[in-house]
Order: structure tokens, then sequence, then C-alpha cells
């Protein structure tokens, strides 16, 4: 099988010089390394090449890898029912670049690149209704970039004397609190009752 999807991948690289940094098969699964500038042109490829026909796409995703010049990646799993193959398509981006949408090439794109755009932030050029999809309309930054606070930014609660739901800016009590982060048996400076025995033992 490996074999299989090396050749594939060497067919694929072969055909897409320009398109595509690269391509290996790593955990059983074939992964091509496209450009951004020539994403749709390989998606097509992907698509309609007899030798490949993976006509149906999976998922969208992103992954955020902060310490990365180009902090994003959006990654394309496919499959093609005919050859009983899967591969995954990762594009690097920026967090001011935008990738383009493959909509046109699978309408079934539209909400997977909404979440990955409402979750990591990463914006999809010609998109047909890039809005949010998980989070509520007026949600303030990308909950799955590894930068966003855990708590949020703000808070939801219903308010009783305004008979409406009501955002708050998060409010963290904890702040205030000190914590000395020492065991119990470092931070207890005082003698308990009976210490004292342990003192006269060890005279």
């Amino acid at each position: 099988m490996n074999q299989a999807l090396q050749d594939l991948g060497e067919y694929i690289a072969g055909r897409l010089s320009e398109e595509i940094d690269g391509q290996e098969v790593a955990y059983d699964e074939l992964m091509i390394a496209a450009r951004p500038d020539g994403l749709i042109k390989t998606m097509r490829f992907l698509r309609d090449d007899s030798q490949c026909l993976f006509k149906c796409l999976v998922d969208i995703c992103g992954v955020d890898y902060p310490d990365r010049e180009r902090r994003f990646e959006v990654v394309y799993n496919l499959v093609s029912v005919a050859h009983n193959q899967r591969i995954r398509v990762k594009v690097p981006v920026g967090e001011n670049e935008a990738v383009p949408s493959v909509t046109q090439v699978f309408p079934s794109a539209d909400w997977y690149e909404r979440e990955t755009w409402d979750l990591y932030g990463v914006y999809f050029s010609n998109h047909p209704d890039l809005r949010r999809i998980l989070t509520d309309y007026g949600f303030e930054g990308h909950p799955l970039r590894k930068d966003f606070p855990l708590t949020g930014h703000v808070e939801v609660r219903y308010d009783d004397e305004q008979q409406r739901v009501v955002y708050e800016p998060v409010h963290l009590t904890q702040e205030f609190r000190t914590f000395d982060f020492l065991s119990p048996w470092e931070g207890m400076t005082r003698q308990l009752p009976g210490d004292e025995k342990a003192e006269e033992a060890e005279s």
C-alpha cells in the first residue's frame, strides 16, 4: 500500500511541479504540501485526473503553529472511492494572508471553510458567504488559536431584571488571590502540638 501511495505522490509531484512544494507518505497516508496560489489547480487536478479521482472532500481544518513564520496550516482531507485511497493536502498561510476558497471545486467546502475562519481566523478569498458558524455574531477573537485565553473575553448570563441575555467582560476573582504553590509540608512554618516530641527524640 505504501508503495502505491509513493508512486501516486511522485505522479502528482511530476504533474503539479509548480503548484506543490513536496509530497510524502506518513502514517500510511499521502500528504501533499501545496502553495496557496496553486491550490485551486491542485484540487481540481486531484478531483478530475483519472489516476486520482479524489472526488469526496471529507474535511477541512486549521492548525495553529504560533512559532512558525507562516503561523497556520489549512488541511484538506480527500477520499477517492474509485481507487480506495486517501490524500491530505496542506497549505501554509500567514496570519494576514488569505487562502483561495475551494468552494468552486468542492461545494461542500463552504461550511468547512466557515468553521476554519471562525475558529482560527484564516481568511478564504472568494468565499460566497464567509461568516461565523459556531460562535456568536458578536464573538471576539478566534477560540482555537493557541494564544486565545481559556476564559475567553466575555461571559454570557441571563439577567432576570432585564429579561434578556447580557454579555459582560470576564471578571476573574482569583486574580486577586495569592498562591504560594508550596506543598503543605513546605508551607507549614509554625509548630504543631506534638512536634516537640520529635525534637526530644532527636536530641
